[in-house]
């Protein structure tokens, strides 16, 4: 499984391919996953997640999507919806998400809503933690097996970054427990990363990495102190981590911290 070259259509499955946006980073891996979904018979399509405000990757998105149902949003971070608000001007598309400030010509999703267009359908399924309006789409349509939608909170490859006070640990366990109990099989669409292919699978390694990073969260204060700051802990925990990483290190710290003090 390959990420696909920047701005070029890859098909992933019967009912979902993918433009890869170029905002490389240590935030975006290698750039923002587009999702474009249509049945094969379509003559439109929906746009999950349009990136950032990049008129150029835009106009990618518009050319290969033909004629947009809707827009839809994982979360509010700008990688993802940055966007939207030029794509809805190009194509005409409602935009929808779970956060009603980033809803333009329709309403706020619903957790277990289903969104019916372009020949498929998706359900809503709030999935908070690395944000709190955080939402999965579980996706479904003629010939092709279940997939979700992850946003940020499956990556195709690393751990998702949690970041207080809009993110929280304890919300995005039990998100990741959720997920654990998907079909095995179903597919991950992630917001940035290449497609995995079964999502149970991953959210209990993802469950396990949490649970040993607890671990040594604990073995730190042991060592430093109750009131430690996050800071400290990542000199100790995130020792063998590339520096440039340790900002938000310290911010899924404060999650672990939070979650551990409560």
């Amino acid at each position: 499984m390959t990420t696909p070259a920047y701005g070029e259509l890859r098909s992933v499955t019967p009912l979902a391919s993918v433009l890869l946006e170029d905002n490389p980073g240590p935030m975006t891996l290698d750039g923002t996953n587009t999702w474009l979904l249509r049945a094969p018979d379509a003559a439109d399509s929906v746009v999950v997640d349009p990136g950032e405000d990049d008129e150029e990757h835009l106009r990618r998105v518009t050319g290969a999507a033909g004629r947009v149902a809707v827009v839809l949003i994982t979360h509010r971070h700008p990688d993802h919806v940055g966007g939207a608000r030029r794509l809805a001007e190009l194509t005409g598309a409602p935009v929808r998400a779970l956060d009603p400030s980033l809803v333009l010509g329709s309403e706020a999703l619903a957790d277990g809503e289903v969104v019916a267009a372009a020949g498929v359908e998706l359900r809503v399924v709030a999935t908070p933690g690395h944000t709190s309006d955080s939402v999965s789409m579980l996706l479904s349509g003629p010939g092709s097996g279940p997939a979700v939608l992850t946003g940020d909170t499956i990556l195709g490859r690393g751990t998702t970054v949690i970041a207080p006070p809009d993110g929280a640990l304890g919300a995005y366990l039990a998100s990741l427990r959720t997920l654990a109990d998907l079909a095995p099989g179903t597919t991950v669409l992630p917001g940035h990363g290449p497609e995995l292919p079964d999502a149970a699978e991953t959210a209990r390694m993802y469950l396990a990495h949490r649970e040993q990073r607890l671990e040594q969260v604990r073995g730190a204060l042991e060592q430093l102190g109750p009131d430690a700051t996050p800071r400290q802990v990542v000199e100790i925990v995130y020792a063998d981590v590339d520096q440039v990483l340790w900002p938000a290190a310290e911010w899924s710290v404060r999650a672990q911290l939070d979650y551990l003090r409560q």
